[in-house]
């Protein structure tokens, strides 16, 4: 299963956790994310990132990425509703502090092709072309795709993202398959 270059008919979700057993924590989100799509995922490494935009002092998180084929009987907004769900199974509680630290985050980045901007869902992301834990662990899988609405790869994405000094591959964790 690799993607081409273009969105169409693949989905794209990152995983990020700053609270807990944060490698556990995206594994079971991992899991869970193939077990509600139906669909065999690909799965990034996870990665050690600085906080973004959080509150001062907020632990550093650890993400990673999926991809898969769309998921049956699903639209972008019952796909929201389901990963919000997962989400609050995983123990997320609703946030009183903007960007605080979390147990499990479950970005939705893009959606085949769609370009959606309503109260509830923005499509692709709306800073995910900028964030190198984003792009980072979607290079590993889908380096040469285009996200909607941009030009160039992620990849060459990437490659413009601001430096972190402390992003950093985690040890290979055999836990989590490679495809």
């Amino acid at each position: 299963m690799a993607p081409s270059p273009k969105a169409s008919g693949w989905v794209v979700v990152a995983l990020g956790s700053n609270l807990g057993n944060s490698p556990a924590l995206l594994r079971s989100g991992m899991d869970r994310l193939e077990q509600v799509s139906g669909q065999p995922i690909r799965r990034s490494s996870l990665w050690s990132s600085s906080p973004v935009d959080c509150p001062p002092g907020s632990p550093q998180f650890t993400n990673a990425v999926v991809v898969f084929p769309f998921p049956s009987g699903f639209s972008p907004e019952t796909w929201l509703t389901a990963t919000q769900q997962l989400e609050r199974e995983l123990g997320r509680t609703p946030k009183t502090v903007h960007n605080e630290a979390r147990c499990i985050d479950l970005d939705l980045i893009v959606w085949g092709d769609e370009i959606r901007n309503t109260g509830r869902l923005t499509l692709p992301h709306p800073r995910a072309h900028l964030r190198r834990f984003v792009l980072q662990p979607m290079a590993e899988l889908v380096p040469d795709f285009v996200l909607p609405g941009q030009a160039r790869t992620v990849v060459q994405l990437l490659e413009a993202c601001a430096e972190d000094p402390q992003f950093r591959r985690l040890a290979d964790d055999p836990t989590v398959p490679r495809q």
